[in-house]
């Protein structure tokens, strides 16, 4: 696994469901790119279309909350989120993430410190979040 990822940004808020996450209308679908196309559609449609490949996903609290869903972290790898950086989150949610390889990092405050399409560097080694603009 890479310890140090950069990516540009994408901010959501608080409470963010696996039902925001890949509703549950989509979940007969099988093929991983298509299922990555509906990623955080229930929170903007359009988020999945103008992600940016290899961004970060950047959330306040208790992101990952709802059902047990593995759909959740597949559709956030397979949209290309390369992280994501939350104040906190749902401890299934955590879990599952974790088993498929997507990296998790607890920051507090962090949804408050950054703003859409800023560039992060995230060293997981060090354990810093940096924002590049500043």
């Amino acid at each position: 696994m890479k310890t140090e990822i950069t990516g540009n940004i994408i901010v959501v808020g608080n409470n963010i469901d696996t039902d925001q996450i890949y509703p549950g209308r989509f979940l007969a679908i099988t093929d991983p790119k298509e299922i990555g196309s509906h990623c955080l559609c229930g929170v903007d449609e359009n988020i999945a279309t103008n992600f940016p490949q290899g961004g970060i996903v950047v959330a306040g609290t208790n992101f990952g909350c709802g059902s047990s869903r593995e759909h959740a972290p597949i559709a956030l790898l397979n949209m290309g989120a390369s992280a994501v950086i939350a104040d906190s989150f749902a401890r299934i949610f955590f879990r599952n993430s974790i088993n498929l390889g997507l990296p998790l990092i607890v920051c507090k405050g962090i949804s408050k410190e950054v703003k859409d399409g800023q560039e992060l560097i995230l060293d997981i080694e060090k354990g810093t979040v940096t924002v590049k603009e500043t």
